[in-house]
């Protein structure tokens, strides 16, 4: 407590003598002359306050017509500061700022504040607590400690009021009745106050069993999870060895513990309940940890989450150099999965709606679904934690990142979720996702890639798109190209995710080669490996066929239930008959597209040796059905090369009024190195105007440009086909 200083009285300093003026030389007045030069600049109201006259003379500004002016000396008990700090119990100085010296210091009472948690138990004889009065009688008052102990205090007529905050000291507990009796306590000087909190041990979560309902249980964790219920609110905490639910009480639908957010760590005291199926904690206190006990807490869950989250060591399906480069990528992409899982992440798989990214998304759907079941007793875990959506572009475009970013938003602020990693599959790699993936970045979502398209220049193992993903598999990445498709890809990590996955999922990838058109030393490995599931090549062909017919007509939809029977999970009989009929419509509708179309294909001898075919779709296509124009491009282009042969090199070009779908041999590649992409690139910087984009594999892919320039942009291409040379 600061007081004025008793030796200098609060001015900070002593009088040590006096001396004569300088300014005045002792005279006590300064000339007329000197107050004008003084006032020199100044304002005519300043002068005219002296009343200046030539011939008078004026006291002196310094000594004020004393004639001599103090020394001072710095007073040496307080320093010049003109005040000392006392203690606040006997007034005795004291250096520093405590409040109370070293001899009244040891004279604090001490008084307790009881944790929500504590029980009678907890109670000392002869201690002294806070309380508030919760009832007043003629004979007493009633003291809540805190929600769960209370007891009497004995007076007569009592002068005081329910809600008022009160001192008493524990007299007597009587464990057998249930009883405690208070008195008052008179504290009269210092008093600390100190939460008492109750001595238990931390339990981890991974310890609370069917065996501890019951029991009053301390966990340490990090809230993954926030719901508000029409009852209570529900934390979700996980700690380095698993995840359970708190539930705290107040008001019904009225939200506890406000400050506390997703991300924290707290502290959970409460009683080990079942509800619904589950266990849960039926919390007393939920206090957040702040400083080394949380930044301990934290060290210890994010250790034991990147342990629990290392994917074990699988061998690959089939032997691939391209695969073995590619394996400490992939394997870092199985571990962001699982770590997303374990960490209380959803998982948003983003996938190509096609017969390769619908089995890239299916096999990474199997796998971790599981582990979501087993971490989450929530039977609505794999609802709420893991959703896949396919994507009509095979790139990741912003009315899809639009939707997943609105989503994702959503659920953090109605349902306390942490934002979800985003797991784009079949596209992701091409300058054209970049736009939606820095948009999902500026959110800090973390994003993996796995993906077959053509990136753009590789350097030093890195492509433009490294700089908004966190993990990016790709097989140009380490000197591959597309024709290990993305389903294979996928099917290799959801390996490493889960491998009990293998084999439900080991046909995926011969799916994704055959519905792809892949072709190399892999695709006939995995082809192999389907036959081991019972599926020859024909098989493969028919079942990409109808996931492609089936994406048609879901569209957005992932149809869970009805791909998986296409692709054999479940029932044999239902997916054999499903194929069935499925295929046969599918025949049906593409053989009244090309009766249409292949009559009215051009096709021409260009002086390269390349078979050049083009086709109007606007004119010459049945629209709004299936196939859609990329689809018509790519039947149209297999009549032509089932007609002159695999080695032949054929490019056909379909197009609309402002869009173009280019299909290549691989010959055309071989023998030309063409590269779809490549000359995308090369007409956009051609013709600016026409907005040209698109691209996709080096010998399928698209090409989108302004309808009024649809001329000049497609005689360019045929220009460039024609240009090709070996």
């Amino acid at each position: 407590m600061n007081k004025a200083c008793i030796k200098c009285k609060g001015k900070g300093y002593k009088i040590q003598s006096y001396k004569e003026c300088d300014s005045c030389h002792g005279s006590g007045y300064q000339s007329t002359a000197d107050v004008k030069t003084h006032f020199k600049g100044v304002s005519n109201n300043a002068r005219q306050r002296f009343d200046l006259e030539e011939d008078h003379d004026v006291p002196c500004e310094i000594c004020k017509g004393k004639g001599e002016v103090e020394v001072r000396d710095t007073c040496s008990v307080c320093d010049g500061k003109g005040e000392i700090n006392v203690c606040k119990e006997c007034g005795t100085m004291i250096p520093g700022n405590a409040d109370y010296c070293e001899k009244c210091q040891n004279k604090k009472e001490i008084v307790y504040i009881l944790h929500p948690a504590c029980e009678m138990d907890d109670l000392e004889v002869g201690s002294t607590y806070k309380g508030r009065i919760t009832r007043v009688e003629k004979y007493g008052v009633f003291v809540s400690l805190n929600s769960q102990v209370w007891g009497l205090m004995r007076t007569g007529s009592p002068d005081h009021n329910v809600g008022d905050d009160i001192f008493v000291r524990v007299t007597e507990i009587k464990p057998q009745r249930g009883e405690v009796d208070l008195g008052p306590a008179n504290i009269k000087g210092a008093y600390d106050l100190i939460k008492l909190k109750k001595n238990l041990a931390r339990t981890k979560i991974g310890d609370i069993t069917n065996k501890t309902i019951g029991n009053t249980v301390r966990i340490v964790g990090e809230v993954i999870q926030i719901q508000q219920t029409s009852g209570p609110t529900i934390f979700t905490i996980s700690d380095e060895t698993s995840t359970t639910w708190a539930a705290a009480f107040d008001e019904p639908g009225v939200r506890v513990y406000p400050d506390i957010q997703v991300g924290h760590i707290v502290e959970v005291m409460g009683e080990v309940n079942q509800h619904s199926g589950k266990i849960q904690i039926e919390s007393e206190s939920v206090e957040r940890l702040i400083g080394n006990e949380a930044t301990e807490a934290r060290k210890l869950i994010d250790d034991a989450i990147n342990e629990r989250a290392e994917p074990e060591n699988t061998d690959l399906l089939i032997e691939s150099e391209t695969l073995k480069k590619l394996r400490p990528k992939m394997k870092e992409a199985a571990h962001a999965i699982r770590r997303a899982v374990f960490d209380g992440r959803s998982i948003l798989v983003r996938h190509h709606a096609d017969a390769d990214g619908i089995c890239a998304g299916v096999a990474m759907e199997k796998a971790v679904i599981p582990l979501l079941k087993e971490l989450n007793h929530n039977t609505d875990a794999e609802w709420h934690y893991f959703k896949r959506a396919p994507s009509k572009a095979p790139f990741y475009e912003l009315e899809d990142v639009v939707k997943d970013l609105s989503f994702a938003l959503e659920d953090l602020e109605r349902h306390g979720q942490k934002l979800p990693l985003i797991v784009l599959l079949d596209n992701g790699s091409t300058e054209e996702d970049i736009l939606a993936l820095m948009k999902a970045k500026i959110y800090d979502i973390e994003i993996v890639v796995i993906d077959h398209h053509f990136p753009g220049e590789v350097i030093d193992g890195e492509v433009k798109v490294d700089e908004y993903v966190d993990v990016h598999v790709n097989p140009y990445l380490v000197g591959g190209d597309s024709q290990i498709t993305a389903g294979a890809l996928s099917v290799e990590v959801a390996k490493m995710v889960n491998p009990e996955v293998k084999d439900k999922v080991i046909h995926f990838p011969g799916i994704a080669a055959v519905g792809d058109h892949a072709r190399s030393h892999e695709v006939e490995q995995y082809i192999e490996l389907a036959k081991t599931k019972g599926y020859g090549r024909d098989d493969l062909d028919k079942v990409a066929a109808c996931i492609d017919f089936e994406a048609f007509f879901l569209r957005f939809m992932n149809g869970r239930g009805i791909i998986d029977t296409i692709l054999g999970l479940g029932s044999r009989d239902k997916h054999t008959k499903l194929i069935d009929a499925l295929y046969k419509e599918l025949q049906k509708r593409v053989d009244t597209q090309l009766r249409a179309a292949l009559p009215n294909l051009k096709s021409q001898d260009l002086a390269n040796g390349v078979l050049f075919n083009v086709l109007d779709v606007e004119k010459y296509a049945h629209k709004f059905t299936f196939p859609a124009p990329g689809k018509t491009c790519g039947y149209v282009h297999d009549a032509m090369v089932q007609k002159h042969g695999e080695d032949r090199p054929i490019i056909t070009l379909s197009y609309g009024p402002d869009f173009g779908v280019i299909r290549a041999t691989d010959a055309v590649n071989e023998m030309f190195g063409f590269n779809l992409n490549e000359i995308v690139w090369k007409l956009a910087n051609a013709i600016p105007e026409a907005g040209i984009d698109g691209g996709g594999h080096e010998c399928a892919g698209s090409l989108k440009f302004i309808e009024g320039l649809s001329k000049e942009v497609l005689e360019a291409f045929a220009q460039e086909v024609a240009d090709l040379k070996e």
